[in-house]
């Protein structure tokens, strides 16, 4: 009996890899599903991170700002109770908010999922862990001073929501938009003051969140100036427990 078989060629050991990486990635669901949560101030490159972890490990990215954004414009009875805070000028409570984000967590069932955002003191994070327990956490340390300089060289032109920065991609004329020529404006937000009273605001009430993981064993601090030398120590770690 003559057998007829194809060659092993080099596309179909790519074909195979790639197989094995899906095969990997779904394993992430039915083995310890890992339930991840990314902590960083703001300008800290966070989104940056988040999307890469999505991309390379598969993970499903949950947003706190987007789910009560999506619960306010669709009027669930979540997002009506929280309305109700909104626009009387008060926070969110906290018991609001876990349901929130518990709920849609619960949702993903055994998908592996990356929660940004969200918890942002101490007793949600508490509150978190015993309705949808997180498992990873990342926490990217970058020092003031970068993310200052970051967003102090941010200037916009208010009618388009077009963003320029001074250092990296700078107008074609000082303080004018390059398509209209009018002026650019600088969020009072983005000054300098401005940045740092926000950052140390996040720090004191970020860093009781940070101790509560850390005895937990389950949170990993990452230092660095710049998200694309971050990165490959975010990859290597998670790599190793995933």
């Amino acid at each position: 009996v003559t057998m007829l078989t194809k060659p092993v060629t080099t596309s179909m050991l790519s074909c195979t890899k790639s197989l094995l990486k899906v095969c990997q990635a779904r394993s992430l669901a039915t083995a310890t599903k890992t339930s991840a949560l990314i902590i960083g101030a703001p300008g800290s490159g966070k989104g940056t991170i988040s999307n890469w972890i999505v991309r390379d490990f598969g993970l499903t990215h949950v947003s706190s700002g987007d789910l009560l954004r999506a619960h306010l414009r669709d009027g669930t009875p979540l997002g009506l109770e929280a309305k109700s805070f909104i626009s009387a000028g008060n926070l969110v409570p906290d018991s609001v908010m876990v349901g929130l984000v518990a709920s849609e967590l619960k949702k993903l069932e055994a998908e592996p999922w990356l929660l940004d955002g969200f918890p942002r003191t101490q007793p949600q994070a508490e509150a978190l862990q015993a309705e949808t327990p997180v498992n990873v956490v990342v926490n990217l340390c970058v020092p003031f001073e970068t993310i200052i300089d970051r967003i102090k060289d941010r200037w916009i032109h208010p009618a388009s929501g077009r963003v320029y920065n001074l250092i990296f991609n700078p107008p074609k004329v000082p303080g004018k938009d390059d398509e209209t020529g009018e002026d650019l404006v600088q969020r009072e937000d983005d000054k300098p003051e401005s940045v740092r009273n926000r950052l140390e605001v996040f720090q004191a009430s970020t860093e009781p969140v940070l101790e509560f993981y850390r005895k937990q064993g389950i949170l990993q601090d990452f230092h660095g100036t710049e998200s694309k030398k971050i990165w490959p120590h975010v990859e290597s770690y998670l790599k190793s427990i995933i």
